[in-house]
């Protein structure tokens, strides 16, 4: 059939049918492990100042290697180690609570839990002490298995991104876009929008988490009996995570609880109002306003409309799940850019340029053909961009 249609080419029909196949299992194998992938890239702009760096002294491979090694597995070894703390402390507290039902309805516990319960059934005696061992042993190796496999596809996605990104933006120039070109613009707009977002985000949960810790586990060695923070670590975490939401950041978490305490204590003694006061005043000065006013500005300009940001963050989790927090993000700003560059002249049917035609102050700006930024030196033009942008603002 396809050599009586006028200029067909069966040979480049050929060449595009093993195209579209090879792309759509690509597309399945990504589908596959989106949670992974998508969870690598976000280590990738997290990691990538720090790696461009150490670039200045090392190569590439090695200085990607250092980041990881240094700053990312580390990390992930000491949030992973809390996570499980808190996960623990928060599977008690809800356990035959009324609001257990509303929490697995968006979280399902039973991966995390199914380990725990095998083990204990092995501390209990079970029916069959054999059969328990085996049981709680496969048990927790199929889960710890899990979670290396994908732990290691997102480093080694991160690791690769981190070596090869002047290599990928190259092939994209010299094969894809050339600078000038409309597709060039909105891939280099998105990296820094990306950039922007991402790295923001990783030392602030970082720095909002370990100082909500202290604070959480400090009140409760002051604080009386009857009158401490339930499941700390947990909320230490979740603080940090909530800090990823523009404008709510932290309240989402320390405001409900200390209001909590706040009752707990009228109830019992008034006189002890002093202390959830004091630490609601702790979290709102050094979990909040200094990192939101001090330490923000400085690492990453807040280019992206805040609202739009807010929205991403609240229907990413409840759409895709756990990292629907990466993934709204990635939606939002791949949606605006491509509103800001291309929407206007695809609707009105005029010629696509790479310059911004819409909504010029909620994204970064694209590079363009006779633009040189830090990027052709090896930087990472949108963190040092966006933060310039945001420090001559202030």
């Amino acid at each position: 059939m396809l050599s009586v249609l006028p200029g067909t080419d069966r040979y480049r029909t050929g060449w595009w049918a093993l195209t579209l196949a090879l792309g759509a299992a690509f597309a399945f194998v990504f589908y596959s492990f989106v949670g992974t992938f998508v969870f690598g890239v976000f280590l990738y702009y997290g990691l990538r100042p720090l790696q461009h760096r150490l670039q200045r002294h090392v190569s590439p491979g090695i200085a990607a290697l250092v980041a990881l090694l240094a700053v990312a597995l580390p990390t992930l070894v000491i949030v992973g180690s809390l996570a499980v703390v808190g996960v623990g402390e928060l599977v008690t507290f809800v356990e035959d609570a009324p609001i257990e039902e509303t929490i697995t309805s968006y979280v399902d516990l039973s991966d995390l839990t199914d380990p725990i319960d095998g083990a204990e059934q092995v501390a209990t005696g079970g029916d069959s002490p054999v059969q328990s061992v085996v049981a709680a042993s496969t048990g927790v190796l199929l889960f710890l298995t899990d979670v290396l496999l994908h732990l290691f596809i997102t480093v080694t996605v991160a690791f690769y991104l981190l070596r090869d990104d002047d290599n990928i933006r190259g092939w994209f120039e010299s094969s894809v876009a050339d600078r000038g070109a409309p597709a060039h613009a909105y891939a280099t707009a998105v990296d820094r929008d990306l950039g922007t977002i991402y790295f923001g985000n990783v030392l602030l949960v970082a720095v909002v988490a370990a100082i909500t810790l202290v604070f959480y586990h400090g009140f409760n060695l002051l604080a009386p009996a009857g009158l401490t923070v339930p499941f700390p670590t947990a909320l230490a975490l979740l603080t940090g995570v909530a800090s990823m939401v523009p404008i709510v950041v932290g309240k989402l978490v320390y405001v409900p609880l200390t209001a909590y305490l706040g009752v707990v204590a009228a109830r019992t003694d008034p006189s002890l109002l002093l202390f959830p006061v004091g630490l609601f005043v702790a979290c709102l000065v050094f979990a909040d306003l200094v990192p939101m006013a001090v330490l923000l500005p400085r690492i990453a300009g807040r280019k992206t409309h805040v609202g739009l940001v807010l929205f991403a963050y609240i229907l990413g989790p409840i759409l895709f799940g756990w990292y629907g927090l990466f993934l709204g993000p990635l939606l939002l700003v791949l949606g605006i850019q491509l509103v800001r560059i291309g929407f206007t002249e695809l609707l009105h049917g005029r010629p696509l340029t790479p310059q911004v035609t819409a909504a010029p102050a909620i994204g970064s700006d694209p590079i363009i053909a006779d633009e040189h930024t830090a990027e052709d030196a090896g930087d990472d033009g949108a963190e040092s961009d966006d933060t310039e942008t945001t420090a001559s603002e202030s």
